[in-house]
């Protein structure tokens, strides 16, 4: 039986989704308004020197292309109780800022407070990948939340580390 390119998508989303990964929220000022878009595919380590790091990006954002218009982007990896921020965070009709506790580098970087990591970033590349792009940034200050545990996505819910 063959598959109709709907159902091979919606059988690699599926496959995806259980590769468990943090969340992380990408949030800058622009025009003295935060704005942020939140991602599963943050990934850490990529150089140490330079200390870079990584996400996608899907193409058909509307918000990446505000955001990287910013000197510098906040990353915040979500902890665990920060559901619905998260899912306030990624809302394309409602005040994605209201009720949440941030804070502002001098460069505008925008970080969400009670998260488990936060980076201060330079875009240092941005490669097209697909229906995405692929975007390389340089850490330049780190905020390590040693309180709490990250939030996990895995098979398309939040999830928490366990002992």
């Amino acid at each position: 039986m063959t598959q109709t390119a709907a159902e091979e998508t919606a059988a690699i989303k599926t496959a995806f989704a259980q590769f468990p990964s943090g969340v992380a929220a990408f949030s800058t000022m622009v025009d003295f308004t935060p704005e942020a878009l939140v991602a599963s595919s943050f990934t850490v380590g990529v150089s140490l020197e330079p200390p870079l790091v990584m996400f996608a990006v899907q193409n058909s954002s509307t918000t990446w292309p505000k955001l990287r218009q910013a000197n510098r982007l906040g990353v915040s990896v979500l902890a665990e109780g920060q559901e619905a921020a998260c899912l306030q965070l990624s809302s394309k009709n409602r005040d994605r800022f209201a009720g949440i506790a941030t804070s502002v580098s001098d460069s505008g970087a925008v970080l969400i407070d009670g998260a488990v990591l936060g980076f201060e970033c330079e875009i240092v590349s941005e490669t097209p990948a697909g229906d995405h792009a692929i975007v390389v940034l340089e850490v330049k200050a780190t905020t390590i939340n040693r309180e709490s545990n990250p939030l996990i996505y895995h098979g398309a819910s939040f999830r928490q580390l366990a002992a």
